[in-house]
């Protein structure tokens, strides 16, 4: 196939290349400045001139926080963009997988109960309420043809995030508070797009989650962590009180892949395997990068 994946340069959009580039696909990645998915000319002139067979978009505004103080432009990446790619892949007959989140749900449901496809949303924050609407405005403008999977707690070697974050703090001899009241299952990028993959190469379309398998606390996967990395790190829980932040956070974000197995499309490892995995590909990468050597 020949796939555009717009948002090409993020930490998802760069396994995506990966992962499908050694499937043999043709690919086209590519992010701002140079693409502006919101754009609608230059969106069907590019899809005109290049002719994907398929686009995979991994663009998105993902600052969640800053997102309640600047809606405009998480509405323009999360809404309006989607909305003009499903416009353009429909007119032209290309496949569309969207990428989005948990953050369309409440996050009140009692954990270890899961969220699944057919649950109703609810987002708290401008980040989930955008990132719905350009859900809702894919599948209505492409139903027969768009795919959208939702994942959540996602990491990977390329990027800004969760355990580069606190492999930082870790390596610099800093203490650790790691929230214990938040449930989710980790997401390896890597893991993701294989999914993708999957999902592409059997042409599914409508709603999926695609998350790991299980689930932990931020506490809990932040243990693990260091476990895998061979680590001793000062990290001591706390709960969500005691981080306020400009965006709720969902305290439930477990998703289950109801719909993807139902289709015989389910792929994703389980959190802890994909964890051990991750960190065995990138462990001196990670503590180069993160200031600590290439330990061990």
């Amino acid at each position: 196939m020949r796939i555009l994946i717009a948002g090409g340069n993020g930490q998802l959009g760069r396994d995506c290349q990966d992962e499908l580039g050694a499937a043999g696909h043709v690919l086209l990645a590519k992010d701002l400045p140079e693409l502006d998915i919101a754009d609608e000319a230059g969106m069907r002139e590019l899809v005109r001139s290049w002719r994907p067979d398929a686009v995979v978009n991994c663009a998105a505004y993902t600052a969640v926080d800053r997102a309640e103080r600047e809606p405009v432009a998480a509405e323009r990446a999360n809404a309006t963009g989607p909305a003009v790619l499903a416009k353009v892949c429909a007119e032209a007959g290309v496949r569309l997988v969207h990428i989005s989140t948990d953050y369309v749900f409440p996050g009140d449901r009692e954990p270890p109960q899961p969220y699944v496809e057919a649950d109703e949303p609810g987002p708290k924050s401008v980040y989930g309420r955008t990132k719905l609407a350009g859900e809702r405005v894919v599948l209505a403008a492409w139903p027969e043809g768009a795919a959208i999977l939702r994942t959540a707690w996602l990491y990977g070697a390329r990027g800004r995030n969760f355990l580069k974050a606190i492999l930082k703090r870790a390596l610099a001899g800093q203490p650790l508070r790691v929230v214990d009241d938040q449930y989710g299952s980790p997401t390896c990028s890597e893991s993701l797009a294989h999914q993708v993959r999957v999902v592409l190469e059997a042409g599914a379309t409508g709603m999926f989650h695609a998350t790991s398998q299980g689930h932990c606390t931020w506490y809990e996967f932040a243990q693990a962590f260091f476990r895998q990395m061979d680590i001793e790190a000062s990290v001591s829980p706390c709960t969500t009180a005691e981080f306020p932040a400009d965006a709720p956070r969902p305290l439930n974000s477990i998703l289950d892949n109801a719909a993807l197995r139902a289709a015989g499309l389910d792929v994703m490892p389980s959190w802890l395997d994909a964890l051990a995995a991750f960190v065995r590909r990138h462990r001196e990468a990670l503590m180069e990068e993160c200031g600590g050597g290439a330990r061990g």
